[in-house]
């Protein structure tokens, strides 16, 4: 490899040698793969969002590759990646269109991006092109790093935000803008993009994320909503939007923890807001509080059991290994969720047999 390339490897190896590592056993296991794939990969490379449509979106794309990844999957990884660069890299600025519609042609149905998917997909590419020694993707990473950088990070005030789309967010585009969501801070990829296009701005983005959960305690269950105005004095739910604490946010507790972030208080905090019985997590209204919608699926009650295993809560400590994937979305969690456990904190992991009932 080149040199430069090869110093710039060397430094993904450290910033990442803390979350996933690169041993042949990634914590995503083949029979728990082989199951998401035959339900979410179509043979020509696209993860199906079964519960919307059917669509494929660039967030999708980016959590498939990185369970690919994750599963050792070459062959796979390079499908998924092919089907990316094939039907979303259509912009001219080397970031992934974000919607794909097969029901409708164009297939692209929003030129947008969105700045998550981005960063899952840089992410994983990084991640494979040192493990399988791939220049190419490495060159793709880097550019789509240096993308985000120049076209989504932004200054306000003393705070690097991290826009979730190129259009729409800015201050430009809103009148209460800059609007961010904060489940759009893969904190866990932050260190990588870093490494990938070196600026002090990522470092900063990181900090604003962490700043940002601290100060978004909306309501009374102290939990920030979806999408966030900083057009104000003080960041309040964002214009537009439903005010909830929702399957965006939902994957907040998630990201913590996969990045190795120490944070008790603030995790024991969105944990009590976003749970009403029985440890299953719930989509909340933050203005009041109210309870709208259970999330019973596995896949979003690891959260929560991760969590209580992190902060060593003895109401429920145990994550089962259990993985019978139905919806693309919490499948996606559960398996991320599974592959940190088995890494990183394997006492929490139950077997089969002696699993929690759900």
């Amino acid at each position: 490899m080149k040199p430069l390339m090869t110093v710039l490897l060397a430094a993904i190896v450290l910033c990442t040698a803390m979350t996933t590592g690169f041993a042949q056993d990634r914590g995503v296991s083949s029979a728990n793969w082989t199951l998401y794939k035959a339900r979410f990969l179509a043979p020509n490379g696209r993860i199906i969002d079964n519960a919307n449509g059917n669509i494929s979106h660039s967030e999708g794309q980016g959590y498939g590759l990185l369970l690919a990844y994750l599963a050792n999957e070459p062959a796979d990884f390079e499908r998924i990646w092919s089907f990316t660069q094939s039907e979303l890299m259509v912009r001219n600025d080397g970031l992934a269109a974000w919607r794909w519609d097969p029901a409708v042609r164009p297939h692209v149905t929003d030129i947008n991006n969105a700045t998550d998917g981005d960063l899952l997909i840089a992410y994983a590419l990084a991640l494979a092109g040192f493990s399988w020694q791939s220049e190419a993707y490495m060159d793709a990473a880097t550019r789509i790093a240096k993308t985000l950088l120049e076209r989504t990070v932004i200054e306000h005030g003393k705070q690097s935000l991290l826009l979730p789309g190129v259009e729409g967010f800015s201050a430009k585009d809103r009148k209460d803008g800059p609007v961010v969501n904060l489940s759009y801070w893969v904190f866990e990829a932050l260190p990588v993009m870093n490494a990938l296009a070196p600026s002090e701005k990522w470092q900063r983005v990181y900090n604003s994320g962490l700043q940002l959960l601290e100060a978004t305690q909306f309501g009374p269950r102290k939990l920030p909503s979806d999408w966030i105005s900083l057009g104000g004095k003080e960041p309040v739910p964002a214009a537009g939007f439903d005010p909830q604490f929702g399957y965006n946010s939902i994957r907040i507790p998630l990201y913590l923890i996969r990045a190795g972030i120490k944070a008790p208080e603030l995790l024991e905090r969105i944990k009590k807001g976003m749970t009403f019985q029985d440890h299953i997590p719930a989509l909340v209204n933050v203005e009041t509080g109210v309870q709208l919608e259970n999330l019973k699926d596995p896949g979003y009650q690891i959260i929560n059991h991760i969590m209580a295993c992190s902060n060593m809560d003895n109401t429920n400590p145990t994550v089962s290994r259990d993985f019978h994937p139905e919806f693309y979305y919490p499948s996606t969690l559960q398996l991320l969720g599974l592959a940190y456990v088995k890494e990183k904190r394997s006492e929490c992991l139950v077997s089969r047999s002696s699993s929690s009932p759900r």
